[in-house]
């Protein structure tokens, strides 16, 4: 019966112990991935048959979390999404969701995780590659 108890308790645990991530991500991790998604997303919005004409005008977004001129470059990127005139564009789902989590980001850079995050360089001409 002792057997079968331990059994019953390994596999009750197997899973727990098993389950993924072991950790949940720190504020680095999260702003990493969503640096890079959102850079990975502008460049694919420039390049979109639907959002190409009216994309053509914003510089390229590139996040590099690590670099202090980051911050004025999202600041400048979001201004430029909300400020967009051409109505087929502005109101487009992916523009507007471009714009909603580079403002996340954002927030998420400044209050959340404003402690946790150093920045290493001071280079605003890589962020303009």
């Amino acid at each position: 019966m002792a057997i079968f108890n331990h059994l019953l308790l390994v596999s009750s645990l197997l899973p727990l112990v098993l389950s993924y991530p072991f950790f949940p991500p720190t504020c680095y991790t999260k702003v990493l991935g969503m640096a890079r998604e959102l850079t990975q997303w502008a460049v694919n919005l420039k390049s979109h048959p639907e959002t190409s004409y009216c994309m053509a005008h914003m510089p390229e977004l590139y996040l590099d979390v690590h670099n202090s001129c980051v911050m004025h470059k999202m600041r400048t990127y979001i201004s430029l999404v909300e400020g967009m005139r051409q109505r087929r564009c502005a109101y487009t789902r992916d523009v507007r969701k471009l714009g909603v989590t580079l403002r996340q980001l954002f927030i998420f850079m400044s209050e959340k995780c404003h402690g946790d995050l150093v920045f290493t360089i001071h280079d605003c001409a890589a962020l303009e590659r």
